[in-house]
Order: C-alpha cells, then structure tokens, then sequence
C-alpha cells in the first residue's frame, strides 16, 4: 500500500502544480449508469467520496515547501490547513455512513467503515480495476479531485488573512454543513439584472418547477431595477422566492471601511421594496467578511449564509461543465448550499440539466424560507 500511496503523491504533486487556480469539473458521461434512483445516487456517491478521500489522504504526505509549491503560494497557514483537512474528513465520514446505507441493495464501492480509521484505511488501498465497470470514470474522477481538493486547501492556506467560505468565523454564520442527508438550497448571487433577463428567467423558471431559491442581490442592482422599471415589476419578479442582501456593490466587505452602511443600507432598501420576500440574510462577496463581524450582524438580526458547493458559473467553466462540477459535489457532500449567478447566463442553461439529471435520485430542494430558521 505504501508504493501505491507513493505512486500517487507522485502524479498528484505532477498534476497539481502546473496551474494552481484552475477550477475542477468533472465530465458525467464517463459515469455508466444515470441516477435514476435513490440506491444508484448511493453508489456514485461512494465513488465520489473515496477518490476524494484518496486524495485527500495523499495530500496529507506532502511537506510544507512542497505544499506551497503545489498551491502556487509562498506563505502558507498549515494550522488552518490541519484543521480544514479534519473537517473534511469528518464530512467524508458523515458522506460515506449515509451513502452505505443502500449497500443490501447494490454494493458497489461498498467497504468496511465503520470509524475514521477504517475510512482512513480503505481511502488508503482504494483503487478501480482495470477491467472496472467504471474504469473510464475513474481517471477523470482523480483528476478532478485533486483539483478540487487544491481549491479547498488554497482557500485553508489563506484563511484567516483572506477569508473565504471554508471555514466560519462563528456565530452567525451558516452554511449548509447541518443540511439533512440529500438536502440541498438554491441560491443565487449578484442580481438583479437592470433590464428583463437572466434573473426574470431563472425566477420564471423556478416558479414552473414549483421551486424556490434565495436571490442574494446587490443594494445598487436593486435600486436601479427599481429606477428602470418599478417596485410593483421588481416584486413581480421576485415572487415566491427569497431575497437576501450581498451588500452595495459586490465588492469585499473585509477592508472595505463602509461595509456596516453597505450592510444596512441594502437591507433597508430590500426590506422596502420585497417585504414578503425579504430574509434576514447576508452573503458577503468573494465569502470576504471581517472576523470580528459577528457581534455587527447579531445587532441588525442578519445571518451570514456562505456556500458549500461553487457552481464557479462566474469564471471560464461553460454552462455544461458548470452543471456536471455541481452534480459532482453534490454527490460529494450530499448535502448543502448551492451558489448560482443570476446576473451570468450559465445558470439558465446549467439549472434544467441538473434538474433532469437528479429527478429520480431521491434528493430534495430546500424551501428557502425554512433553511436557516
């Protein structure tokens, strides 16, 4: 076992420092069977979160210069590294007892875990066959945990320093960790759009699914949807869906020194014009807040609501490859907060596909107006 941990610290460390901000998507097709059940769901499940737990794993043997090399860092914080790697593995563990739980029914990647030992021993020896049923997944499916897994360890390295939705300060903040297994929440960042567009149409669209999501807008965007239309066209738009505040303009709140009357002045302006909409939530942009913020928000009654699961809509990934990096992490995680963009097009197009591909999974969306009460 030591050789094929070795072999693959190797291709990691290979595979890992050629460009460090990329962003990890994962093409579904190389997946054999569709999620056309609660009990297949499972299984691509396990899968998921034992090559993750693989990589995870190998990370592990890496040293510190190597590390930074690896994350394209001069500086890294390896104590926030440490604790983010135990929270991981934690959630792989919570992941992995839910997602065994199906293996009467089909055991595929079905393994003795009963402990974090155990977990920790089987992400060890894990290894797909050649002659695998999946074997065309399963380089694909390394790669893009590896990749997914430098994100989350770049963000750890930062953290404190530059904050970010890996960890939580404290009290207020939320995310979907606490979620019931196969739950996940919708949300959606950076709108509204100034004239009749992408955002009228994902609501529209949500609205046909009988769903609901929390639409996080800018206090500015708002006022001029308001200016350019009207308040009466503004709450049309809005119906049945929660909105949240994201602050006056999508910049980061953690040196801004008027990020409080961003804060309350987007709030006020939300709570005006959406007052059956309204939620007392707050997403900061870039997940950059102050980590002494929390005493603020427990005043203005507001929770901070960060993400689990990056569609990373906003960067070069298409609409497709968008859809397939979420579907990845939500077999991954199992449960949690969802972040769209509604001002970007992607979402429209990413949004249906997910929806079709997750019909029959047994999962559930969130009603937005209960996640975080």
């Amino acid at each position: 076992m030591r050789f094929l941990l070795l072999c693959s610290a190797l291709l990691l460390s290979l595979g890992a420092t050629a460009a460090p901000n990329d962003v990890a998507t994962l093409d579904r097709s190389t997946w054999p069977e569709s999620l056309s059940s609660p009990v297949l769901f499972d299984v691509a499940s396990r899968a998921e979160i034992l090559t993750f737990a693989h990589a995870l794993l190998i990370s592990e043997m890496t040293d510190e210069p190597a590390l930074r090399q690896r994350l394209g860092l001069k500086q890294i914080n390896l104590a926030s590294i440490n604790r983010v790697r135990a929270r991981l593995w934690s959630r792989l563990l919570q992941s992995y007892n839910f997602a065994q739980q199906s293996c009467e029914q089909d055991a595929s990647f079905c393994y003795y875990v009963e402990d974090m030992d155990s977990l920790r021993e089987q992400a060890g020896k894990f290894r797909v066959p050649e002659d695998s049923f999946y074997i065309r997944w399963a380089e694909p499916s390394r790669a893009f945990h590896e990749r997914y897994l430098d994100e989350l360890l770049r963000m750890a390295a930062l953290f404190p320093q530059t904050s970010s939705e890996i960890a939580l300060f404290g009290e207020p903040e939320r995310n979907g960790e606490n979620f019931h297994d196969r739950l996940f929440l919708l949300t959606f960042d950076g709108g509204p759009g100034l004239a009749v567009g992408n955002t009228d149409a994902l609501t529209e669209y949500l609205r046909r699914q009988k769903m609901n999501g929390l639409f996080f807008v800018l206090g500015s965007a708002l006022q001029a949807r308001v200016d350019k239309s009207s308040i009466m066209a503004v709450r049309d738009l809005y119906k049945q869906q929660c909105v949240g505040i994201e602050g006056w303009q999508y910049r980061s709140h953690s040196h801004w020194q008027d990020w409080q009357d961003s804060v309350q002045r987007s709030a006020a302006l939300a709570q005006s014009v959406l007052p059956d909409n309204y939620v007392p939530l707050f997403r900061p942009p870039y997940a950059q807040r102050q980590a002494d913020s929390g005493p603020f928000f427990r005043k203005q009654g507001l929770q901070v609501v960060l993400w689990d699961i990056d569609s990373a809509d906003a960067g070069k990934l298409t609409a497709q490859q968008s859809a397939q990096r979420v579907m990845t992490l939500m077999l991954l995680w199992r449960r949690g907060v969802i972040v769209f963009h509604d001002a970007q097009d992607k979402a429209l197009d990413a949004l249906p596909w997910l929806l079709r591909q997750t019909a029959e999974s047994g999962l559930g969306w969130l009603d937005c107006n209960e996640a975080f009460r």
